[in-house]
């Protein structure tokens, strides 16, 4: 069980949010503060996992306690939400490891999606006796995002092909062929060019025209810079 705490000086929207938690069966609410004052009266008379922090409160401003509460609780874990769209405020905020930045009004499934990527970090982190790759792209995403990128991938493109063309592009300066770059990835030429033109299609590679000695053009593909 997540223990949480909302520091929002809204009565209404602290309400919103905490019928939002009611719907999460791993959290618990624990209290709730309208001012800086009181959330740290609270994070002293409650075992906190993790703090829904606004900017905008009456006493102080909620990036302003950024420090006091990593100094003094640093075991919290906090998510902003806020109508504050600021880019000073976000960027302090990140500064401090925040888990989540949040702008109002909150739908009830971005909430819901912020909380599960967070409980999904701390399972990832709980679950592993030690740290390694496999972890930590777990923890950060990485292997999400190639999941979605596998999966947007049209009929015939295979994204361990796409990947391997693509960092051999990025190593060719001048340029290749796809005849090149058939015969350094044990492919037929038909199958190169398939993905030398994919990546053309989406931005990531351009194709120069390159006359040979005999005047026979040539079409290279270089990654796009």
């Amino acid at each position: 069980m997540i223990n949480v705490l909302i520091a929002e000086d809204d009565f209404r929207v602290a309400q919103i949010h905490e019928e939002f938690l009611a719907k999460n069966k791993q959290m618990k609410l624990v209290g709730k503060a309208t001012n800086a004052k009181e959330t740290f009266q609270k994070l002293k008379a409650h075992s906190v996992d993790l703090l829904l922090l606004d900017v905008y409160m009456p006493d102080q401003l909620g990036t302003e306690l950024l420090h006091s509460l990593r100094s003094d609780y640093p075991e919290v874990d906090i998510i902003m939400i806020t109508a504050a769209k600021e880019k000073s405020f976000l960027e302090k905020a990140l500064k401090y490891g925040i888990q989540d930045y949040l702008i109002k009004p909150v739908t009830m499934e971005k909430f819901h999606e912020a909380l599960e990527n967070y409980s999904q970090k701390r399972r990832t982190l709980h679950s592993a006796s030690e740290v390694d790759q496999e972890v930590l792209d777990t923890y950060f995403g990485s292997k999400k995002k190639i999941a979605e990128k596998k999966n947007d991938l049209p009929p015939g493109i295979d994204y361990l092909t796409l990947n391997k063309i693509s960092k051999l592009l990025a190593n060719e300066t001048d340029g290749i062929t796809s005849e090149g770059v058939g015969e350094k990835i044990g492919a037929s030429r038909t199958t190169a060019r398939r993905y030398l033109e994919y990546l053309v299609g989406i931005d990531e590679a351009t194709i120069e025209q390159v006359y040979g000695i005999v005047g026979r053009p040539e079409r290279r593909y270089c990654l796009k810079k």
